[in-house]
């Protein structure tokens, strides 16, 4: 009885590890990434547009923005002043603040981008009336 069950369980494995191809049809292309590369600059103007709508929400705002800073960059003063006046166009304060926040995460060790940044964005900021946070001492908590 041991030696049928053995016997069985020998076969079984043997047809599972045996490799027949299921499927008979050739690779014939790769999957390349031969697509047309999007520059820099056609990069910074989808994003200004996205932001620009006039009909934009605060979800699309949020959506966009988390979108965007799942990049590996930084992204670009002209942006982030097309963000920023979303926010104010939607009356969202506090979504102002924590794309600062954001950014400030996002330039990590580059001690240098964040303050250039705040240069670049310090007339946006002026005119929408919004404050950093490091005006408002929310950086040190």
């Amino acid at each position: 009885m041991f030696r049928a069950a053995v016997r069985l369980s020998v076969s079984g494995v043997r047809s599972l590890t045996r490799t027949q191809p299921r499927c008979q049809a050739a690779l014939t292309s790769r999957c390349y990434s031969h697509g047309k590369q999007e520059t820099d600059e056609e990069f910074d103007a989808r994003w200004v547009t996205y932001f620009n709508k006039s009909d934009i929400d605060a979800w699309e705002l949020r959506k966009g923005m988390n979108t965007l800073i799942g990049y590996d960059l930084v992204p670009e003063p002209k942006i982030l002043e097309a963000a920023l006046k979303a926010c104010r166009r939607l009356d969202d304060l506090a979504t102002a603040i924590r794309i600062l926040e954001a950014v400030k995460d996002k330039a990590g060790p580059h001690k240098e981008i964040y303050p250039y940044l705040i240069q670049e964005l310090k007339p946006t900021l002026e005119e929408l009336g919004i404050s950093t946070p490091e005006d408002l001492g929310i950086d040190k908590v």
